[in-house]
């Protein structure tokens, strides 16, 4: 574009509609994947699906919260009516200046605090005070940032007022850049902002909202608790204690290890102060164990994470963070990776719905379902006849991959009640064979026949020796189990275990023959008499337990046994074995280990070692050992100081990389010593950057060298 114009202007050209284009998030999702079919249905199951996890785990991490926060709240309107009754009685100086005070633990799992806390604060918020305030250990350094930060957020609570004149001047009235950030100021604060409440209520004007309390206290949450400077801590308690008289304070202490830390960490003169009650939080086993059984133990949901996916998951939970949203995230990291790259993940929906789709397939799609390794084996099992229609006819293969589909959501339905019952059984038992957890469980299911398996033999041989109140409890767990899960098509198996409930309640009457026998035995074992006799009684008593016959409590108890053996055989085969289980199962481990599991070491090597891994540009490229001048000056002299030694000369060090440099340059150039200053700061930003990513270290031995800090070439 250019213009003629004889004066100077400014001129404006606007954009090609035409050219603009704009991208969907569904060309996002499906950019860089060759089979693009169906992807922007495709990205909107994924999304619909992602939508309805992320609503169940929001509503499971309400119901968890739930008895904490009430519980918080019942201390918060004890202390609170505490301080109205002395309120009344303003004339008498208080006899106590202990500040209420709420320690609640929360666990080791920090990153999930957040959003606990954030909770926390819109419950109090809603339905106990305006007046909350959260605070971090890095934003207050000292008392007088605490203080501020209090003042900045308790003017955002300050009550509502109908006009803008009104809001001015309330504002003019609190602003922190005018009021003295001290507990001072606060009172006064307090004190006028209730003052002009309870004006505002006899005048009938508009006040807080009726769910607030009368007087409402300002509660202060610190979040991390173990990180805030113990002087910071000390001068807040000491001088709020002075003033707690005049408006009420409630603290909140989040506390990741122990309640002893709020001793270690304030003397007793100013523990004292405080009046402390502990609030302890659902452990985060606890928590993962039911976000699992919400996400994974359940057919509500059509994806799934197969054995060796969901063990990468559970030990970046057990050996990283113990957060359960990084768990959460995962999941979520590998619903996106599955619908991203496995074609055939438009059918991950739900059944009537997949079933529908099954009838627009594309031949191409029906040839990514001949490809599956699980339908290849289903073709296998087939008559010679049936094998060539179903590769060769795509009617026939649809109207056999909605009866797989089928197939595939009854053994869910039947898979996970009969999961719960096996857990119920084992996990009693001692020295839990089969895993005290449920997810043990499960990926021992996952991996392979867990009837094949030492541990479930020992198990079943511990279910045949229970007593008898043992049996009847594990009874009546499984019948509650089967009673909770609607699985149409497992049969009866409840009727059955309560007519073996039923019949250990009510036992026949029993000859006690055998009692009488051994009771016998026993008699003629305690008089005196030679070896010889002895002997021969103990042959007789060893035949005789081998030839006796089992009790009816005996007999029904292994009947219990094999009809647990038997819904286990039945029902608990592993998913490799379903046809299409590829359809709706994530096995993809290594992409997401690469993708959670971070290895900065190797990451950082290959960046400087290979530049065109992450630039993708050609003229990075350059074979194994050697160094392109055309690469970031970074990675030359990450290149060149791998070639050193422990001590690294900065002269030499600087000759190479002058020498990498200007291989392209022009050696008759007039600005030769312009250039080499140039080149000589651009070596002491590269050195300086590998001594900030800590490859380099100066040291004391040599004032020219540097010493290098990492081993081998990477």
């Amino acid at each position: 574009m250019t213009t003629c114009s004889v004066s100077k202007g400014c001129f404006v050209f606007k954009p090609n509609s035409k050219r603009t284009k704009i991208s969907s998030a569904a060309d996002y999702f499906s950019k860089g994947n060759n089979d693009s079919e169906d992807r922007g249905l495709r990205f909107d199951t994924c999304q619909l699906l992602w939508k309805q996890i992320k609503c169940e785990t929001e509503q499971l991490q309400e119901d968890l919260n739930k008895k904490l926060f009430d519980n918080l709240i019942r201390f918060l309107r004890q202390s609170h009516s505490d301080f109205k009754e002395k309120k009344t009685e303003w004339a008498c100086r208080m006899k106590s200046s202990e500040i209420p005070t709420a320690a609640v633990v929360l666990g080791v799992n920090v990153t999930d605090h957040d959003l606990t806390f954030k909770r926390l604060s819109e419950v109090l918020q809603d339905d106990v005070t305006p007046f909350v305030v959260s605070l971090r250990s890095k934003e207050c350094p000292g008392i007088k940032h605490l203080l501020q930060k209090m003042m900045i957020q308790l003017m955002d609570c300050h009550v509502d007022v109908d006009s803008y004149e009104e809001e001015e001047e309330v504002s003019s009235k609190i602003s922190p850049n005018r009021i003295r950030c001290s507990v001072a100021s606060l009172t006064a604060w307090y004190r006028n902002t209730t003052k002009k409440i309870d004006t505002e209520t006899s005048c009938k004007k508009r006040t807080f909202s009726s769910r607030h309390w009368e007087s409402p206290p300002v509660i202060v949450i610190f979040k991390d608790m173990e990180s805030f400077t113990t002087k910071v801590l000390q001068d807040f308690i000491n001088i709020s204690s002075h003033c707690i008289h005049e408006f009420p304070l409630v603290l909140v202490f989040g506390i990741a290890t122990s309640p002893m830390i709020i001793h270690k960490l304030l003397p007793h003169s100013v523990s004292s102060l405080l009046c402390i009650e502990l609030f302890q939080s659902l452990s985060c086993k606890e928590h993962l164990t039911k976000v699992i059984d919400k996400l994974l133990l359940t057919s509500q949901f059509p994806f799934k994470l197969s054995e060796k996916v969901l063990q990468v998951l559970i030990n970046l939970f057990l050996y990283h963070d113990f957060s359960v949203q990084n768990f959460i995230k995962g999941f979520q990291l590998s619903l996106l990776e599955h619908f991203y790259s496995h074609p055939l993940s438009v059918l991950c929906c739900e059944l009537e719905e997949a079933k529908k789709r099954v009838n627009f397939l594309s031949h191409s799609q029906c040839e990514n379902i001949r490809r599956l390794p699980s339908f290849r084996r289903f073709v296998e099992s087939q008559v010679s006849n049936k094998q060539t229609v179903l590769l060769t006819d795509d009617e026939c293969l649809k109207e056999a991959a909605q009866g797989l589909l089928q197939d595939l959501h009854t053994y869910h339905e039947n898979y996970f009640p009969v999961l719960q019952c096996l857990h119920a059984v084992t996990s009693s038992l001692p020295k839990y064979p089969l895993g005290k957890q449920i997810r043990e469980l499960y990926c021992a299911c996952l991996e392979k026949r867990v009837w094949e398996t030492e541990e479930y033999e020992s198990a079943i041989q511990l279910v045949r020796m229970l007593a008898k109140d043992e049996l009847v409890a594990i009874l009546e767990k499984c019948i509650a189990i089967l009673a909770s899960f609607p699985a149409k098509h497992l049969g009866n198996p409840s009727e059955k275990m309560e007519e073996f409930l039923g019949r250990l309640r009510n036992p026949e009457a029993e000859t006690n023959d055998d009692q009488e026998k051994s009771i016998s035995s026993l008699k003629e074992l305690q008089k005196k008499t030679d070896l010889y006799h002895l002997q021969k009684t103990l042959l007789e008593m060893k035949e005789s337990r081998r030839l006796k016959k089992l009790t009816q409590f005996e007999m029904l108890r292994f009947e219990v046994a094999d009809f647990i053996d038997g819904l286990v055989k039945n029902y608990l085969a592993p998913a490799e074995m379903q046809t299409l289980h590829e359809v709706m199962y994530f096995s993809a481990a290594n992409t997401l280990r690469e993708h959670l599991n971070a290895a900065p070491r190797v990451a950082l090597h290959t960046a400087l070692n290979n530049p065109y891994f992450y630039m993708k540009h050609e003229s990075l490229k350059s074979d194994a050992g050697s160094i392109s001048n055309t690469a970031p000056d970074i990675c030359i002299a990450y290149k060149l100081h791998l070639e050193c030694g422990r001590l690294i000369n900065l002269v030499d060090w600087l000759e190479a990389f002058s020498t990498v440099v200007t291989a392209a340059e022009n050696p008759n150039s007039l600005v030769k010593d312009h250039i080499e200053d140039v080149i000589h700061a651009r070596f002491i930003r590269a050195v300086s950057e590998l001594e900030l990513l800590g490859f380099i270290k100066p040291t004391k031995q040599k004032t020219d060298h540097v010493a290098r800090l990492t081993w081998g070439s990477c």
